[in-house]
């Protein structure tokens, strides 16, 4: 009776399973068919205006997840199950519900019947075969837990560009699970017959790889509204695995069909596209008539917004250098020198109590840090009493005086931090080890020469030094708690390259959606900066047109024109950040190797997941503007490889970046370029770690 009954419970199961899959492909054409006759309605009744075009587009690119169950059929016959375990009889037939769940990926472009799609994951085959009798009427059970790590890429085809569409594709399955349970089971004509325990085991001789095939159908329901940006689509779907290549084992004939039913949750995000609704008629004649000439080039960066003003817990370096003024071998008084008596009250956690009688106004905080070099120095020599330094005065051609600058400042740290004389060597030289100034320049060397007068703190003490950090190098940071403020509500760059020589003056026409337009300029520089709240008065954010009108020096008129979409700074928004400064030589774009180590071996960790890192390159006012634009962001560019390999290194690609390149300008750049310290501090990039709101 046992047997009866359950080989009557799987037919009843398979009758039971083909009439819901019945259901669900009627379903599926059903909703197919009306799609299709409604968009056949609506394509008689729209007529396509560029002006109403949608802000953004359908995404070609999907990513979700897969699931749903796999009703698997059993076929053939399996006897020796492993080496120590051959039943009486063969089994035959069986079938089973088993769990498939996985990521899937999607492309396919809105207007195209093809693309391609690839799901895989966790796909389980797991099934009973029927009952069999063995010769002393003894039912025999056989059931599995076999599964796979399933990989199955499939080309995309929707015949009518609709919800609708079939996929087909291989199969790729590794073997995980290949456990079986098996039970003879006492002869029913004798119930006092003592019952044989259930074997527990795993199959031998399986196939660890399996290649096959897949074919499907599905059909997409959008949950969004497909005027937003990101678009969210459910997708139930059916598909077919036959026995071709799906025999689990080497040996014998057991092969397994598998029909699939499920769905997958897709999410997509379009691309931003500025309507060309609202700009009025004028423009469009701007749009056929413009003479261009190919030798201007003309863009527009409106950065993304970052929030007027943000907590920052900034590690900042220290450099070891210390500025002597023209003529003079004294240590200058816009440095902090205590007296003797108020060496105990130093703090380095608490430098605001120590401030410098001269401040520029711009990045207080970091020059108090500076100004104090001399005090962390000494306090840091006094804690670790095995530590020494050398003193290395450069004074421009004139070693005896670098060695009477560099005396001034070993005679403070002795006098005033009770150093002792024999742990600080001075030198005297005419120029620094790494100068100012590049070999053969004949530009602003009035400026680089006050950059050559310096004393250079030279250890091989690491414990003085920033990490990874040898001989003449920035010492150990300092952290800072301060509050990041925004240089303008909002900004937005022009640039206009090429032939510049040619080029008299421009101006820039910008129109927003409504069709107001403001005219800004004359310039004559081929980099400007426009604060964005004087182009947006207190609009959060827009669409703009921009026309960059240029007049040449045979009068011709050349007008190049794009679109830009702006945001304005926001208020204050209660976040903490991470802040790191990687700083360089003049003129230099590459990270040396101990820097190197430095971003990769203390700033990445810190990175959260799922964090932002906006990375600015900065130059002094020493140089070309043109090409100190150019130096910032190329210094920016090689510290986000940096730091973007080292984050693949670890598996991590949940990071977002953000790079700019601000070059020399004065609204923009860290320090005022006043003094030769803050010339060298604007050499710098600047790494800012946002956690993830």
């Amino acid at each position: 009776m046992k047997t009866n009954n359950k080989i009557k419970r799987n037919v009843n199961f398979k009758f039971f399973l083909s009439q819901k899959l019945k259901q669900v492909v009627t379903a599926i054409l059903i909703v197919s068919g009306l799609q299709i006759k409604l968009n056949a309605q609506s394509t008689s009744t729209i007529t396509t205006v560029e002006t109403n075009a949608p802000r953004y587009t359908t995404p070609s690119w999907w990513f979700g997840v897969a699931g749903g169950a796999n009703f698997n059929f059993y076929q053939g016959s399996t006897q020796k199950l492993n080496a120590n375990l051959s039943i009486p009889v063969p089994f035959h037939e069986g079938m089973g519900t088993g769990l498939f769940l996985g990521p899937q990926i999607e492309f396919h472009r809105a207007n195209s019947r093809w693309g391609v799609m690839l799901q895989g994951g966790y796909d389980s085959r797991k099934g009973e075969f029927n009952e069999v009798i063995s010769p002393c009427n003894c039912p025999n059970e056989l059931s599995t837990k076999l599964s796979y790590i399933s990989i199955e890429p499939s080309l995309r085809f929707a015949p009518f560009k609709s919800g609708l569409f079939i996929y087909a594709g291989p199969r790729v399955a590794f073997l995980q699970e290949k456990s079986f349970t098996y039970q003879l089971v006492a002869n029913p004509d004798y119930p006092e017959q003592a019952q044989d325990p259930e074997i527990n085991g795993d199959f031998s001789d399986l196939n660890q790889t399996l290649f096959s095939m897949q074919v499907g159908v599905g059909y997409d329901i959008t949950l969004t509204n497909k005027v937003k940006q990101n678009q969210l689509v459910f997708s139930p779907f059916v598909s077919f695995h036959p026995y071709f290549g799906q025999s689990p084992r080497t040996i014998e004939t057991w092969n397994i069909t598998t029909l699939r039913g499920g769905a997958s949750l897709k999410f997509g995000r379009g691309k931003d596209q500025q309507r060309d609704t609202v700009l009025y008629e004028s423009l469009a004649v701007i749009k056929t008539a413009i003479p261009v000439d190919s030798k201007i080039n003309f863009s527009v960066m409106a950065p993304k917004n970052v929030p007027t003003q943000r907590k920052v817990r900034e590690t900042f370096p220290i450099r070891n250098y210390v500025f002597f003024d023209l003529g003079s071998s004294e240590i200058p008084d816009r440095y902090v020198l205590l007296k003797k008596g108020e060496v105990t009250k130093f703090k380095t956690d608490q430098l605001e109590e120590f401030k410098p009688k001269k401040l520029s106004g711009r990045s207080d905080r970091q020059m108090i840090a500076y100004y104090n070099l001399l005090n962390i120095l000494g306090d840091r020599m006094n804690k670790k009493p095995t530590t020494t330094i050398t003193l290395v005065g450069s004074a421009d051609n004139n070693s005896t005086e670098g060695k009477a600058m560099a005396e001034s400042v070993k005679k403070y740290l002795v006098d005033v931090w009770g150093i002792e004389p024999n742990r600080i060597t001075t030198i005297g030289n005419d120029k620094p080890t790494i100068p100012s100034e590049l070999k053969g320049g004949t530009k602003e060397l009035d400026l680089l020469a006050e950059g050559n007068r310096r004393v250079t703190i030279e250890t091989v003490s690491p414990t003085l030094l920033m990490e990874f950090q040898t001989g003449n190098a920035p010492l150990l940071p300092v952290e800072i708690d301060a509050l990041q403020e925004a240089p303008l509500d909002s900004y937005v760059t022009f640039n206009v390259d090429g032939d510049m020589d040619n080029l008299v003056s421009w101006n820039a026409e910008i129109t927003d959606e409504k069709g107001a337009m403001q005219n800004f300029g004359p310039y004559t520089s081929n980099h400007v900066t426009i604060p964005g709240k004087l182009i947006m008065g207190t609009r959060p954010e827009g669409y703009y047109k921009v026309v960059m009108i240029g007049k040449t020096k045979d009068s011709k008129e050349v007008r190049k024109e794009t679109n830009v979409h702006m945001v304005l700074w926001k208020p204050s928004v209660n976040e903490q950040g991470m802040r790191y400064s990687v700083l360089f030589d003049y003129n230099e774009t590459d990270v040396t190797k101990t820097y190197e180590r430095y971003l990769t071996d203390i700033v990445t960790p810190k990175i959260p997941k799922n964090g932002t890192v906006i990375i600015a390159g900065y130059t002094d006012i020493i140089g070309e503007e043109n090409n100190n634009l150019k130096i910032s962001m190329l210094r920016a560019n090689e510290v986000k490889s940096i730091l973007e390999k080292s984050l693949a290194n670890a598996g991590r690609k949940d990071v977002k970046f953000e790079t700019y390149g601000f070059g020399e300008d004065d609204k923009l750049s860290q320090f005022d370029n006043k003094f030769p310290e803050e010339r060298f501090y604007n050499r710098s990039v600047v790494i800012d770690i946002i956690p993830q709101k």
